[in-house]
């Protein structure tokens, strides 16, 4: 039933749509306590299957026994015709556009559909390789788990160590997607550094997100992180890498990994880049991720972290911009000594932007932090070959690799 519709008049009829309104309510309560319980007990699928069947207006959940696993009713998948409202690529913003906020039905939808919508029929193409170039598919399996991963070694190989930089894409997105929609792989052959890809599979998450909302996946030499970092030293340990010079970067989800990355191995990592992304600890679990991708959240306080740049779109109606304040924050609060700078400009496909440099005493820039306007949920200056790219620019990855190579470990 709509609640919006035009209600009849008379106390009788008011009544019961009160009445109705509350049960509907404390539905959604109990299962948005339910939906947690199943994120912290690992079952990631049971809870995103429970989130959609609160959000759709067809079927609602019948019963949920609390004391167990167990959860009856009928569940509706969000599918094409009922994702419409964030199935457009975020390329389309006018300049200058305000950032349109996404109801709370469109925010639920989102985290339990990935985080990042869908395209549809949407297929890759690999891009052909230079003389002497590779883009090959490796495996990487700790005492617990296992990621595949993509890695590109560029036939401009003329230094004996490579710097290497790690990119970790988007909910629903792959290493090919990712790696065309962003150029890394162009840049990695004028610079001369290596390129690696993680994959996140469906089966650690129905929507390949990394999960960077859940607390085991935000520490040291557990989950995820140690998966990444165990396949980074895995390259190094097979490749010619330059140690002092490794790199992570990544959009939304990724770039939240990419953050989490820099404080939990910071003596790996020697910068990191974050793209849309959030604040390490902004969420530990589903509900709270809801609310830090809807408003922003602060996340923890670091007792480390690396170098950082952070790039966010000002018309992101999937993660608010406040999370890219957040992020810059973190790094700002582990540091000290640190003065601003403060820059603005155009790019080339009419993005106006400002630029914020955080510049310690040797005039190094720790952290910059770009704000883009008119742009969306979506990788700044980006190739259309990918998903979730804007080419109207300014070139995120070009920024990064920039920012990346002036950062070196003693």
């Amino acid at each position: 039933m709509r609640l919006k519709q035009r209600l009849p008049t008379g106390s009788v009829d008011l009544t019961f749509f009160t009445i109705r309104k509350k049960r509907m309510t404390n539905v959604f309560a109990l299962g948005m306590k339910k939906a947690t319980e199943l994120t912290k007990a690992g079952k990631l699928a049971e809870a995103t299957a429970l989130i959609q069947s609160l959000l759709t207006e067809q079927k609602p959940v019948a019963t949920m026994a609390l004391g167990s696993t167990t959860i009856e009713g009928a569940f509706t998948r969000l599918d094409a015709t009922n994702q419409a409202e964030t199935a457009k690529p975020e390329t389309a913003a006018p300049r200058n556009a305000k950032p349109q906020r996404a109801t709370l039905r469109q925010t639920l939808r989102g985290i339990a559909n990935g985080g990042m919508p869908h395209l549809a029929g949407f297929t890759q193409t690999p891009a052909p390789l230079p003389d002497g170039a590779k883009f090959i598919t490796l495996s990487h399996r700790n005492a617990r788990d296992q990621r595949d991963y993509k890695l590109y070694v560029p036939a401009n190989r003329s230094s004996t160590a490579l710097p290497l930089i790690v990119m970790l894409h988007g909910c629903t997105q792959s290493p090919d997607d990712f790696a065309a929609g962003t150029g890394m792989n162009d840049l990695a052959e004028q610079h001369g550094f290596l390129v690696a890809y993680p994959a996140q599979p469906s089966g650690a998450n129905a929507n390949k997100c990394w999960n960077w909302f859940r607390a085991e996946d935000q520490a040291r030499d557990r989950g995820e992180p140690a998966l990444i970092a165990g396949l980074t030293r895995e390259i190094s340990h097979g490749y010619p890498v330059d140690l002092s010079r490794i790199y992570a970067a990544g959009l939304s989800a990724g770039g939240a990994a990419a953050a989490i990355l820099g404080a939990t191995y910071p003596d790996l990592f020697s910068a990191v880049g974050v793209h849309s992304g959030l604040a390490v600890g902004a969420a530990t679990d589903i509900p709270q991720a809801f609310s830090a991708m809807r408003s922003g959240a602060s996340g923890a306080a670091l007792v480390k972290t690396v170098p950082t740049i952070v790039i966010h779109g000002m018309a992101d109606a999937t993660v608010h911009p406040r999370n890219a304040d957040a992020v810059v924050d973190q790094t700002l609060k582990a540091l000290s000594a640190l003065k601003s700078v403060k820059s603005k400009g155009t790019s080339n496909g009419g993005r106006s932007y400002r630029r914020t440099n955080y510049i310690d005493r040797s005039d190094r820039t720790i952290c910059e932090h770009w704000e883009i306007d008119g742009a969306g949920h979506a990788w700044a200056g980006g190739h259309a070959e990918g998903t979730f790219t804007d080419p109207s620019g300014p070139s995120a990855s070009k920024e990064m690799v920039r920012f990346f190579l002036q950062h070196t470990k003693p």
